[in-house]
């Protein structure tokens, strides 16, 4: 059975067409976002049809505003609080995502000061051509060797074991993941958060491609505050055509 179209509407109202053109959706991503509430709910006619207004295209492009600054389900429950009249839960959780923002520019901020200390550090001086033993590296950082084993554990150092002693031998890039570790602990970071940190380093496998990925990671927290400008701009659009 073939699935039915709404009427177009003579009197002012809007069909969900009318809500998808020009926002690249389809039709029933209009009679979704309907029926999850991030859309206000619709009139309908005697025949069933769904009799859309203004201010649902103001909460459509309020929501799709608020996407690329918070993400789909934050931008969601935001809506579906405005459209319930909890205008005080939705600011709740616009301050929430500003305040994982704010926490994900200080800990970029840490990451690039760890990076700028560990690539002088580097140059000053390296690990040496055999590797270091656990021992003179604790020393060196000043936490204990028990510190060092509990990164390892957690998996943000990887040394291998000298095939003779078994004893745990640090090379260059288990020296420098230690020395970038213990930079973000000095900045109060915990393990999980560095550990997509450490992750990065390895994928870029040098210190130069790191600051380059650094780099694209500074711009996109810097789209996403921008992103969440635009977003407030229509959300407080949609809130004035409301009152």
């Amino acid at each position: 059975m073939a699935a039915r179209t709404e009427n177009p509407q003579s009197d002012g109202h809007l069909r969900p067409v009318d809500l998808a053109r020009g926002h690249g959706l389809s039709t029933q991503a209009v009679r979704n976002y309907e029926e999850s509430g991030i859309l206000p709910a619709a009139d309908r006619t005697a025949g069933g049809y769904r009799r859309y207004t203004p201010l649902h295209a103001r909460a459509l492009a309020a929501f799709l505003a608020l996407v690329p600054g918070h993400g789909h389900r934050t931008a969601a429950s935001v809506m579906r609080a405005v459209n319930r009249d909890a205008c005080g839960e939705a600011f709740r959780i616009i301050d929430e995502s500003h305040a994982q923002l704010l926490t994900d520019r200080q800990t970029l901020g840490a990451v690039e000061r760890a990076v700028r200390d560990l690539a002088s550090g580097t140059r000053a001086r390296g690990p040496g051509r055999g590797g270091v033993f656990i021992g003179p590296l604790a020393r060196e950082l000043g936490v204990r060797p028990a510190t060092l084993r509990k990164w390892e554990q957690a998996g943000l150092v990887r040394p291998h074991r000298d095939p003779l002693t078994g004893y745990r031998v640090y090379g260059e890039a288990e020296v420098r993941d230690a020395r970038l570790v213990h930079q973000l602990r000095r900045g109060g970071y915990p393990l999980e958060q560095i550990a997509p940190v450490i992750d990065q380093v390895r994928g870029a496998g040098s210190l130069e491609s790191l600051e380059a990925a650094l780099r694209e990671w500074h711009d996109r927290v810097a789209a996403r505050g921008r992103a969440m400008l635009a977003g407030a701009a229509e959300l407080e659009a949609y809130l004035r055509e409301r009152s």
